[in-house]
C-alpha cells in the first residue's frame, strides 16, 4: 500500500480551524502520511502571529462531515477526546479532505504508522528501550530472597504468547512444570511473580484463570506451583475480578477458578470488575454527558452517575486495596486473576504496587512499573485503544482500561499531593500516547508482536523523550516527600472526584506559535 493513493487532495487554502481555548485560525491545510497540518498566514488572523498545527491522523477517532453547495465543515473528533472544526472553501474539496483523513486514520498495520517513520535528530533509536529490563527487578528480588528465579521458559513466546520471554517463577519449579502449568491456564497465562513486598516476604502473583472445565479438572503441576509460592504452613489468597457468579459461569465454558479441596492453602476471594464493552459504554457516556452544555446540574448528576465510570473507579482502588491489605495486614501472598489475565488483573497488580510501595510512586519506578505490568505484561494496546469515545464504528476489543488505571492514579495523587513524585501532567501525557504517539513504546499487543515487527530495532521510546531534563522537570511534582508508608485511598463518595483534564483538554498545547 502507497500512502499516497490514499491522499485524494493533499492541499486547500483558506481553510478555518476552529476549536474550544483558541481564537479561529485560518491558513493553508496539508495532509500528509500521518499528520494533519495547518499553517496561517502571518497575522492572517488580524490578532495572532504565525501558526502551525500538526495533528497525527492516527489521533483521529471521528469525521463528521457537512457540506453545501460552495462549501463545507468537517468535525474532527480525536482520542484524546480534543474536537476541531474545519471550514473549507469548496465541496469537493471538503470531501476528498474528509475521505483522505478517514482512510488514513484508519491504516491497520502497525508498521505503517508513524513511530517507524518518526527521527527526531537529538534521539537514538537504541535510548530507552532497556531503561527498565526485568532482570535489573529481578536482581533487587535476588538481594532479598532466594526462593524465586528468573526463567527464560518462554524464551520464543511458545509457551505464552502474551508474556515476555523472561518471568519470575519460584525456584523450587523447574521449567517442564511452569509448561505443564501453563497448557491448565487460558492463552498459557501461568501464575508468575508480579510483586515482591520487602517489607514482610509476601508476593503478588499473577495469572489467567485455570482450565477447569465442568468436570472440575486439575493440574498436579498447576497445584506444585502454587504451593511453591507459599512458606511452609503459609496461607494465600485468590482474588477473583470477576463476579462469584460469572467464574461459576465460566467454568461451564471450560474456565473457571481455583477449587478449596486442590489448593486447600488459598482463599479465594472476589473483587469484580467490569472490563470489555461495559467499561467502553461507561467512557462514551462519560464524554457525552461532559460535552452537553445544555444540562442543568440536577440532569448532569444524574448523567454522570448513570455513565458509572466513578462506580469503576471505585471498584478498581476497592479490589486494588484488598490485595494491599492482604500482603500489608494479613501478610498473606495474593494471585490475581480473571479470565484473560491482561486487563483487570494488570489493573488490580499495578494499583496494588503504587499504594504498597514507595517506590512505585517516584517518576522512574512509575515508569518501571508501567512497563513491567503493562506493556511487557500483555496488555493488548493496539486493541483496547484502537478506538475512543467518538469512533462510530462497531466496538470489537475496545476497552479504557489502561485510562481507568491513570485516572485512579490521579485519584491517588489528589488524596495524598505530598506522595507521588510525578504529577498530572505526566498521566496526561500517558493517556494522549496511548492512543496516538510518535513513539513505539504503547504499539501491538505484546512483546512477541514487538519483536515480529521490530518495534525496539526501528522507532524510539516513550522513556527516551520523557526522561529529557527538558520534558522531565515538566512532570514533576513540587510538593513531592518521600513517603515510606503505604498510602490507604478513601473510596467514599465524597472522596473520588471527576478527572476533568482529559475530557476538558485544551488544544493549544498541540500548536506552534510564533507571536503571540
Amino acid at each position: 500500500m502507497e500512502f499516497a493513493e490514499l491522499i485524494k487532495i493533499a492541499k486547500v487554502e483558506n481553510v478555518q480551524l476552529s476549536c474550544p481555548g483558541l481564537l479561529p485560525v485560518k491558513g493553508t491545510l496539508c495532509i500528509t502520511s500521518h499528520h494533519l497540518l495547518l499553517s496561517s498566514q502571518p497575522g492572517g488572523n488580524g490578532e495572532q502571529g504565525m501558526v502551525e498545527l500538526w495533528l497525527l491522523l492516527r489521533n483521529i477517532d471521528a469525521v463528521e462531515k457537512r457540506v453545501a453547495s460552495s462549501s463545507g465543515s468537517i468535525t474532527l473528533k480525536c482520542k484524546d477526546l480534543k474536537v476541531l472544526q474545519l471550514e473549507i472553501p469548496g465541496m469537493e474539496e471538503c470531501l476528498n479532505i474528509s475521505r483522505s483523513i478517514e482512510a488514513l486514520s484508519s491504516v491497520e498495520s502497525v508498521m505503517m504508522m508513524y513511530p517507524f517513520f518518526y527521527r527526531p535528530q537529538s534521539m537514538k533509536l537504541k535510548d530507552g528501550w532497556q531503561l527498565y529490563p526485568l532482570q535489573h527487578y529481578y536482581q533487587q528480588i535476588a538481594t532479598e530472597t532466594t526462593a524465586w528465579r528468573l526463567s527464560c521458559v518462554n524464551g520464543e513466546f511458545t509457551v505464552c504468547p502474551s508474556y515476555p520471554a523472561a518471568v519470575i517463577v519460584p525456584t523450587a519449579v523447574d521449567d517442564n512444570t511452569l509448561k505443564k502449568a501453563a497448557r491448565f491456564h487460558q492463552g498459557g497465562r501461568f501464575p508468575i511473580l508480579s510483586y515482591y513486598h520487602k517489607k514482610n516476604g509476601t508476593v503478588l502473583l499473577r495469572s489467567s484463570q485455570p482450565l477447569i472445565g465442568p468436570n472440575r479438572k486439575r493440574c498436579p503441576e498447576d497445584e506444585q506451583l502454587l504451593s511453591a509460592a507459599l512458606n511452609r504452613g503459609e496461607r494465600g489468597f485468590i482474588i477473583d475480578t470477576r463476579s462469584a457468579q460469572a467464574a461459576k459461569q465460566a467454568r461451564m465454558m471450560g474456565g473457571g477458578t481455583e477449587s478449596k479441596s486442590s489448593y486447600p492453602c488459598w482463599r479465594r476471594l472476589h473483587g469484580p470488575l467490569e472490563r470489555g464493552r461495559p467499561l467502553q459504554e461507561s467512557f462514551i457516556k462519560l464524554v457525552e454527558a461532559c460535552n452537553d452544555t445544555s444540562l442543568s446540574m440536577d440532569r448532569w448528576l444524574s448523567k454522570l452517575e448513570s455513565s458509572k465510570w466513578l462506580a469503576h473507579l471505585k471498584g478498581a482502588l476497592s479490589t486494588a486495596c484488598l490485595a494491599a491489605q492482604c500482603m500489608e495486614r494479613e501478610e498473606a501472598c495474593v494471585l490475581v486473576h480473571g479470565a484473560e489475565g491482561t486487563d483487570t488483573t494488570l489493573l488490580v497488580t499495578a494499583l496494588a504496587q503504587v499504594i504498597l510501595d514507595p517506590e512505585c510512586r517516584t517518576l522512574t519506578g512509575f515508569q518501571g512499573l508501567l512497563e513491567r505490568e503493562w506493556i511487557k505484561a500483555g496488555h493488548p494496546f493496539h486493541f483496547r485503544c484502537a478506538r475512543s469515545a467518538y469512533s462510530h464504528a462497531r466496538l470489537k476489543q475496545e476497552a479504557p482500561i489502561f485510562l481507568l488505571f491513570l485516572d485512579c492514579v490521579w485519584q491517588l495523587g489528589r488524596q495524598f499531593p505530598f506522595s507521588l513524585e510525578f504529577n498530572e501532567h505526566l498521566l496526561l501525557v500517558l493517556f494522549e500516547h496511548t492512543y496516538a504517539s510518535s513513539y513505539g513504546t504503547f504499539l501491538c499487543n505484546s512483546e512477541k508482536e514487538r519483536c515480529l515487527c521490530e518495534v525496539k530495532e526501528k522507532t524510539h521510546s516513550l522513556w527516551s523523550w520523557l526522561n529529557q531534563p527538558s520534558q522531565q522537570k515538566k512532570h514533576l511534582n513540587p510538593l513531592y516527600t518521600y513517603n515510606a508508608l503505604v498510602i490507604w485511598p478513601s473510596v467514599e463518595p465524597q472522596s473520588l472526584q471527576l478527572w476533568q483534564d482529559p475530557l476538558t483538554l485544551d488544544i493549544r498545547p498541540r500548536f506552534k506559535q510564533w507571536g503571540l
